[in-house]
């Protein structure tokens, strides 16, 4: 079989991109133009946003601005030269800050690498996910502190963690339930089947949320699926529901009704928010090279930030004053992002070789004493000049 390079590939439509009616299995609170929708659909729902406060819905729309500006300044920092990658959230603020908003204290998350909004709402300070990316970290925070895990790197096996837990929480006897994120792409990895059959059989408390952004870096979403992602759950025998990805309203609501079935024992579900990458799959992605511009231009119409504003204009839930004060805001968290940045200290290099045993090894010995005196040749160079 021949891999297609993604240098000569024509840029084509993802599957989801493709002109049709409305998707009859969508579930929206919120139309791209801010509107409020209520029908059958909806109805198991509504009940989750139905008390949903004036200020709450400026605090959700907050939420998603300066998560937007901070993925904003951390591009701009990698192209700067001061991060050596970084994957942008631009467009899917609505799936994390809904998603995240939905959990409780004591739920635990795992997430991808890309979960900077639900890091936000899980009160993790946006400095401390830079470190990694910096290369001064393997993270930057401790996970007991927000029960939120660090951001994992090989696709797919936080499922794998987010289901051990949760059949721990079970053993334990508690209430709370767990959120495993991934992407449309890891939807295809043996590890999330293994994480659906095992979550099922022990009925585990997990909430599956998949982001399906509709690709996986150059493949669309049809390369994984024959079917919609949120069906894959049918055949393990837990429901699967589709919401509107860039309706932070709709999200909130199923991912709350998803965490109540897991937290009353009703077992795993799985939320796949349909929504798109705006930008890159990382900063040393080209989307050019594999998807069309007009696409991308129909999904800008479909924005959730911009949603969720017209919905607060036309019901008078906020003003010109609060907009100007947010604007405030977030440029004041672009500069303390960038200084922060900046100020982190290079790392111990030998510390490389710390808590590798928990009672110390010989051969990692051996390494560090050579690595010292590599270390030390550069020392004695510039002595010598």
């Amino acid at each position: 079989m021949t891999v297609e390079s993604t240098a000569t590939r024509k840029p084509r439509r993802s599957a989801g991109s493709k002109a049709k009616g409305a998707d009859p299995d969508l579930v929206q609170l919120l139309t791209p133009e801010g509107k409020r929708v209520k029908n059958a659909k909806t109805a198991p729902y509504d009940k989750y946003v139905a008390g949903i406060t004036p200020d709450e819905l400026r605090g959700l729309y907050r939420d998603m601005v300066l998560t937007r500006r901070f993925d904003a300044e951390a591009t701009a920092l990698q192209r700067q030269g001061e991060l050596g990658l970084w994957a942008s959230l631009l467009g899917q603020e609505a799936a994390q800050i809904g998603s995240g908003r939905a959990t409780r204290e004591d739920d635990y998350v795992f997430p991808t690498y890309r979960e900077h909004g639900v890091a936000w709402c899980r009160g993790v300070d946006p400095t401390n996910l830079l470190g990694m990316f910096r290369g001064v970290n393997h993270g930057g925070w401790d996970p007991t502190t927000n029960n939120f895990h660090l951001y994992t790197i090989v696709i797919g096996s936080q499922t794998l963690h987010a289901t051990g837990y949760a059949m721990g929480v079970t053993m334990d006897g508690a209430d709370s339930a767990v959120v495993a994120y991934f992407g449309d792409g890891a939807s295809s990895q043996g590890d999330v089947a293994e994480s659906f059959t095992f979550s099922a059989v022990y009925n585990a408390p997990v909430v599956f949320f998949c982001q399906n952004n509709q690709w996986a870096i150059s493949e669309p979403t049809e390369k994984q699926t024959r079917v919609p992602l949120y069906q894959r759950a049918q055949g393990y025998g837990f429901p699967g529901v589709r919401v509107d990805g860039n309706d932070v309203l709709a999200c909130l609501a199923v991912t709350k009704w998803a965490l109540e079935r897991a937290r009353s024992g009703e077992g795993p579900t799985l939320v796949e928010a349909y929504t798109y990458r705006m930008g890159a799959h990382t900063t040393s992605d080209d989307p050019t090279k594999y998807r069309a511009d007009e696409e991308r231009e129909s999904w800008e119409a479909k924005d959730p930030i911009l949603r969720l504003r017209r919905y607060l204009e036309a019901s008078n839930h906020a003003d010109e004053g609060f907009f100007a004060e947010l604007e405030a805001e977030s440029e004041a968290l672009g500069r303390r992002v960038r200084e922060a940045v900046r100020a982190m200290p290079d790392p111990d290099r030998f510390a490389l070789f710390e808590h590798v045993y928990a009672d110390g090894h010989a051969l990692v010995d051996e390494e560090r004493a050579q690595f010292a005196a590599y270390q030390a040749s550069f020392a004695d160079e510039e002595g010598g000049k």
